[in-house]
Parts: structure tokens; C-alpha cells; sequence
């Protein structure tokens, strides 16, 4: 596990100053927005966040899980949460104490690793906001648990992450465009062995290690945690065209899970 953590953080710390979707800070303007009321934040490449999703935001306990690179806490803490930023690269925290810097928010950042919320107390939070970012972790489950723990009863988990299907086809020739079924699932990329060459190459040269999980780790995983599933939407890609699974299948998933009451003693 060890060697997985330095190397998906060292990854995402590459990527946040090399620049990607997911590390480019949102505008004023966005912030602007998000004071107004009208906070667009994503947990998938596309698909804004339902409002419903979000509920009132005004005072609540938000914890932004691996989300960094200056969007959805910065956009969250305008919205009027009390919001937390824990994620694993501290060059992505760097850019939402940027963007608050920049804007006047108030947000907390604290650097960890995802599947161990240990800096938390119990029921520290109302709302959980996790974007695509548990096909880092090889063990979800422990990521489910942790938040739970860490939510109140009734608190809300977002969360956004990978079909597991997209990873039965070869990386490498998605890339040239072409859907080729290899391997079996659950996928995972802390073997270089089992990669096809190109995409061992990608992470030995720095690429964050992926796992795909399974369904059953995914949906039964936040269930079995003691989170009541809610509601579901699938997206797909920003750059469709170049993805061939586009028009075949929606890639992405988010889901609404609410943490349910602990049981009480009949006695």
C-alpha cells in the first residue's frame, strides 16, 4: 500500500503543474456564482451536481475527499459550507488555498490518504464530496467505511467514479481509437507485468496507478459501510469523440448514498 500512496501522490502532484482538467482552478466569476447560490460542481467529467444532491449548503459540514486542484471546495465554501479539502497531493490543496487566498473563503486543507480519515472525529460532517477518485485506491471498501464513520447520521456522501467495464478494453488501443477486450476485472495497475506495454510505460513514467474495483465493491460496498443508496446518474467524457466507448456506453457514475440512523436498542 505504501509504495501505491507515494506513487499516486507523487502522479498527481506532476499533474497538478503540468495542468489538467482536473487541476485548473476555477475563474471569479465561478465563485461569483457559487455566492449567488448557483454553485456548479461536478463529480464526473461533465453532468453538474444536482441542486437536490447538494441540499442547503449554507453552514454545513462539507468534506471535499480527494478533490484538490481549486474547483469543487473552493466552489462549495462560496456556496457557504464550513469545507474541509483532504487529498493525497499537496500540489492540489496548493491551488484550493490559491483560489481562497484569491477570493476571500474560508477552507480548511489537509493533506491524507483517502481510505484512512483518521484526522476526523465521528459524525464530524454532513456531506461528503468525492469526485472521480477511488480508481486510485485498490480497496474502496475501506474508503466506504471511513465515510461513514466520519459522516452524521442522515449525512450525505457524492461520490463519482469509473463503470468497471470501461477497463475489460486494452488502454492501449483506445488510444489508437480501437475497443479491444483484454484481461479480466477487477483491473489492476500495481503489477507492471499485467499491463499491455504502452500503459506500463505511462506509469512507470509517472501516471497514477488505477483499479477499477467491482460493482458489487462500489454499490453493496457503500450499502455494507451502513449508506442507503439514494439516487444515481451516469456521464460520459469531455473529449467524446476521441473516446470509442462514447456512444456505446456512459463511462462515468455518481452516486447519492445517505448515512442511515444507527439502529436503537428495543430493550
Amino acid at each position: 500500500m505504501d509504495h501505491i500512496i507515494r506513487h499516486n501522490r507523487a502522479a498527481w502532484n506532476q499533474q497538478s503543474i503540468t495542468g489538467s482538467d482536473w487541476c485548473d482552478p476555477v475563474t471569479p466569476a465561478q465563485i461569483d456564482a457559487a455566492r449567488d447560490g448557483r454553485p456548479h460542481v461536478i463529480l464526473t467529467p461533465v453532468k453538474p451536481v444536482p441542486q437536490d444532491w447538494l441540499g442547503d449548503l449554507r453552514g454545513a459540514r462539507v468534506l471535499c475527499l480527494a478533490s484538490g486542484g481549486g474547483q469543487q471546495a473552493p466552489l462549495l465554501a462560496a456556496a457557504g459550507a464550513r469545507v474541509v479539502s483532504f487529498d493525497l497531493s499537496e500540489e492540489q490543496l496548493a491551488k484550493d488555498r490559491l483560489v481562497a487566498d484569491r477570493d476571500g473563503l474560508e477552507l480548511t486543507c489537509v493533506q491524507g490518504d483517502m481510505a484512512d480519515l483518521s484526522a476526523f472525529d465521528d459524525g464530524a460532517f454532513d456531506l461528503i464530496f468525492n469526485p472521480v477518485s477511488v480508481c486510485f485506491v485498490p480497496d474502496v471498501r475501506a474508503v466506504w467505511r471511513e465515510c461513514a464513520r466520519v459522516l452524521r447520521p442522515g449525512g450525505r456522501l457524492l461520490s463519482g467514479f469509473l463503470n468497471p467495464a470501461f477497463y475489460l478494453f486494452d488502454p492501449d488501443a483506445m488510444e489508437d481509437g480501437r475497443l479491444e477486450v483484454r484481461g479480466r476485472l477487477p483491473y489492476r495497475e500495481d503489477d507492471p507485468l499485467l499491463l499491455p506495454p504502452g500503459r506500463r510505460a505511462e506509469v512507470e513514467q509517472g501516471d497514477a496507478m488505477e483499479f477499477s474495483h467491482t460493482l458489487a465493491d462500489l454499490l453493496a460496498g457503500q450499502m455494507a459501510a451502513g449508506l442507503a443508496l439514494v439516487d444515481l446518474l451516469e456521464d460520459g467524457w469531455h473529449d467524446g469523440a476521441r473516446q470509442p466507448l462514447e456512444g456505446r456506453m456512459e463511462s462515468f457514475v455518481a452516486t447519492l448514498a445517505e448515512k442511515r440512523p444507527a439502529r436503537s436498542d428495543p430493550s
